[in-house]
């Protein structure tokens, strides 16, 4: 903070400066009171204010009461400051035979020109004064006020007691965070000067010019043509900006001639820089790691191990601007459990699409319940397979899905044609897995076994087709 200066000489408080003023005049007096009262001589005063004569009185008591009453005007409600003239008034006494004083026309001027001013704190930024308040302790409450927008009282003492005894807060332990430091962005220097009353700013009016740098928004009335874009381009805004200054508007209103918007660029005389440390817990994420595996079919997946997330332990110093984060930085790290990566199986075995006409058992175990043939007084297309030890349904060759779907008493029904002239096909599943045009392989999973369609109980119906003709399953099946 800068020092004051008091730098103002013209002050005029009642009596004493008058008296300050009058040193010509009452030096005047005392060496020639004696001769000029022998001679019948008149003393006159001339009026100067900044230099320029005024007028001219023959009582230089008439300037102090002036002085005097102009000061009573604002006495009391500006009791807090002291009270100076705004002007250089100077007297300058002439001894004359015949009095030519114009003591009335000078006083009622005096009184139309003399302006009372208060001794008030500039604020000052970059060298520019962006406000007055009356008094130190009104800076400092400005100051403070600023800083707890962003800061506790007890965290913005505890950082001021530790500038003040050069002490270092101690960083943080998991889980918690210390403010260390709350400061301006620019210093606010201060001097001591003479304004116009009017000029100073109380405590909350002079943080709000700060924090938006202005106290009056600028209006703009609507006029012929305006739309939203343009009065936003016009004022350097976006018209999100402008809605957001305006709330009682939308993009869809529509603007009537006269309406007024608020247009105000609000831009931060100084912003509140908060330094904040933390200290806290993060998880690790794992990475998934893919390894090729030629014994499994292409497209087939299959999670090898499963990832586990690990953790460390972070103390972060982070910077704010008014409230706005500006820098992140990693002051410590340490890792308290390593991460276990995830690691999936991806086949890359080929899936031929020809079938090599050696046809593999379609069910994992079980038995034929029923064979081709005539049974219940019709014939029997194909053989049933019963009491699996599960319930997967395999390709019983290489091929092509040429059909995945529901057909009626069949129920769930695939068939594959194996590229050969021969095809497959396999009824009554509870659910498929796989559709058409896909290419499986022998012994790969398609479907689970149900009960669908006209069906008595869980099995799969099987039936082999040779050329487009119906063939017995038992002449092809390897087993």
């Amino acid at each position: 903070m800068k020092q004051l200066s008091n730098k103002y000489k013209k002050v005029l408080g009642t009596s004493i400066c008058i008296a300050a003023l009058l040193t010509t005049s009452v030096h005047s007096d005392s060496v020639k009171a004696e001769e000029t009262s022998k001679l019948n001589l008149e003393t006159i005063y001339h009026v100067y204010m900044d230099g320029l004569r005024v007028g001219s009185v023959d009582d230089k008591n008439l300037v102090e009461r002036v002085i005097n009453s102009k000061m009573s005007e604002y006495r009391e409600d500006y009791s807090n400051l002291n009270l100076v003239v705004g002007e250089t008034i100077k007297l300058i006494p002439e001894v004359v035979f015949t009095s030519r004083a114009n003591s009335s026309a000078t006083v009622s001027e005096l009184e139309n020109k003399i302006s009372i001013k208060g001794e008030a704190i500039a604020l000052k930024v970059d060298g520019k004064v962006v406000g007055y308040v009356s008094s130190e302790d009104d800076y400092q409450a400005v100051i403070k006020q600023l800083k707890l927008q962003y800061v506790s009282e007890e965290q913005l003492a505890t950082v001021m007691k530790a500038k003040e005894n050069d002490i270092t807060i101690n960083p943080p332990s998991v889980g918690e965070k210390v403010i260390i430091d709350v400061k301006l962005s620019k210093d606010i220097e201060i001097d001591r000067v003479p304004v116009d009353l009017k000029s100073i700013l109380s405590i909350e009016n002079a943080i709000k010019q700060l924090n938006l740098g202005t106290l009056e928004d600028d209006i703009y009335v609507v006029e012929p043509g305006d739309v939203l874009g343009t009065i936003a381009q016009a004022h350097s805004l976006s018209v999100s900006d402008v809605l957001a200054l305006n709330p009682s508007i939308t993009e869809n209103t529509l603007l009537q001639i006269g309406d007024e918007l608020n247009v105000t660029v609000y831009e931060p005389i100084v912003k509140v820089i908060v330094e904040e440390a933390s200290t806290i817990k993060e998880e690790i994420p794992f990475q998934t790691e893919t390894k090729d595996d030629s014994n499994m079919w292409r497209g087939d997946t299959k999670v090898q191990q499963a990832g586990h997330a690990g953790e460390r332990v972070v103390s972060y110093n982070i910077t704010r601007e008014n409230g706005r984060t500006i820098q992140r930085q990693i002051v410590s790290e340490k890792i308290t459990k390593e991460p276990q990566n995830r690691i999936v199986l991806k086949g890359t075995k080929v899936t031929p699409s020809r079938g090599t006409g050696k046809l593999a058992w379609p069910a994992v175990g079980g038995y034929i319940s029923s064979y081709q043939g005539m049974r219940w007084g019709r014939f029997h297309r194909g053989i049933d397979i019963a009491r699996p030890r599960n319930l997967n349904i395999l390709a019983a060759d290489n091929g092509t899905v040429s059909f995945a779907g529901w057909d009626g008493g069949y129920g769930n029904k695939i068939i594959i044609n194996h590229n050969n002239g021969m095809s497959t096909l396999y009824a009554h599943l509870a659910s498929m897995d796989v559709k058409v045009g896909q290419t499986v392989a022998q012994g790969q999973k398609i479907g689970v076994m149900g009960s669908t369609g006209n069906s008595t109980g869980i099995h799969l119906h099987f039936e082999v087709l040779q050329g487009g003709n119906l063939k017995n399953p038992m002449d092809y099946l390897n087993r």
